[in-house]
């Protein structure tokens, strides 16, 4: 059986960058946030934040009529993880040829990279 993947689908990543950024929020907080940028139903809603909590990514608290949920782990940390893991899968490990990809494919400005030489030399 394959292992289970901590790793963030794009719609649970998706939910996680408006709790994140609300810092609390009810089903209906997500659902409506999401209904801005296409059609999702509640119950797809409700399900992803209940898979999210089983993972731990989410916690939820009884408030009145509504569970409200929280990150259970900071943003920061979650997409460090979530970048480890795709420099593992996909470059064996090494972030040099994500960073010569980056470099070659994106037009990085010269403030840009002089930020990654600063950020290089400091660690």
């Amino acid at each position: 059986m394959r292992k289970r993947s901590t790793t963030l689908t794009g719609q649970e990543l998706e939910i996680m960058k408006i709790v994140w950024e609300r810092e609390s929020a009810t089903v209906r907080d997500v659902y409506e946030a999401l209904l801005e940028r296409r059609k999702v139903a509640y119950t797809t809603v409700m399900t992803m934040m209940k898979i999210l909590e089983q993972k731990g990514y989410l916690r939820k608290r009884q408030a009145e009529r509504a569970y409200v949920y929280t990150p259970a782990q900071p943003q920061r940390k979650v997409i460090g993880a979530m970048v480890r893991d795709f420099v593992n899968r996909v470059f064996n490990g090494s972030a040099e040829p994500l960073l010569v990809h980056l470099v070659e494919e994106h037009d990085l400005s010269p403030e840009e990279l002089e930020e990654i030489a600063r950020l290089r030399r400091k660690s």
